[in-house]
């Protein structure tokens, strides 16, 4: 089979997975974003209740523009919640507004898995600004130059290897979240699985970018191997 059809394979199998993930992603935080808490706490509410709980006092709770667009930032620690999660009593929001703190605790906690990935940032940012025109030149030049393309795959497999970091930093801050969630009675056995459900679905779009990351490598790879042949 020549590199080509292997390509289609690989980037087509990616996208459709990526896509499907998307849509069953934005359906669950839908759905889930139209049922009310009992106790009517907003996505507000519930990270600062939950950083007090373990202790945190020195991260700010604020509101971003934008769809899904919550994150923690650890440089200025902030829990930084979309406007919709930000203001909505909603048990998505609980849920994001939970996973997003749950980064937070394991910032407060020298959680390792967090402190490699930021590590990697500043490596990442670089590779990421320049790979892709050191991957298609070392693709032109391949063979009079083959060492460029591996550098490019050097550069890109510091991504994928960031991707693949990422995926426990962001499972353990769902499983965290989870477990607040319930110890703290914000949900009960009617939504508790909904939370649960919503949290598990932003999972999987970590779990397929990594995959999707990883197939490119090996693509790349094939291409540099294929030189040889």
């Amino acid at each position: 089979m020549s590199i080509l059809p292997i390509q289609w394979i690989l980037f087509l199998g990616v996208a459709l997975v990526s896509w499907l993930v998307s849509s069953m992603l934005q359906s669950k935080f839908k759905k889930y974003s139209k049922i009310p808490l009992t106790n009517g706490m907003t996505g507000r509410d519930v990270a600062l209740k939950m950083l007090h709980d373990n202790g945190i006092y020195d991260v700010t709770v604020t509101s971003t523009s934008g769809t899904l667009t919550d994150h923690y930032n650890p440089t200025n620690k902030t829990v930084n919640l979309s406007d919709a999660v930000y203001q909505s009593n909603s048990v998505a929001a609980a849920a994001v507004a939970a996973h997003e703190c749950g980064h937070a605790v394991q910032h407060a906690f020298g959680y390792g898995p967090l402190k490699m990935r930021s590590a990697l940032v500043p490596v990442v940012s670089f590779a990421s600004k320049w790979v892709i025109w050191i991957l298609l030149a070392g693709i032109f030049t391949l063979n009079v130059f083959p060492q460029l393309l591996w550098i490019g795959i050097g550069l890109f497999a510091m991504t994928t290897l960031f991707s693949f970091v990422t995926l426990p930093v962001e499972i353990n801050a769902s499983s965290r979240a989870l477990v607040w969630l319930n110890s703290a009675g914000i949900t009960n056995v009617s939504n508790y699985d909904m939370a649960k459900d919503a949290l598990k679905w932003a999972a999987y779009t970590y779990v397929v970018a990594a995959l999707g990351s990883l197939a490119t490598l090996v693509y790349y790879i094939m291409i540099a191997l294929s030189r040889r042949n």
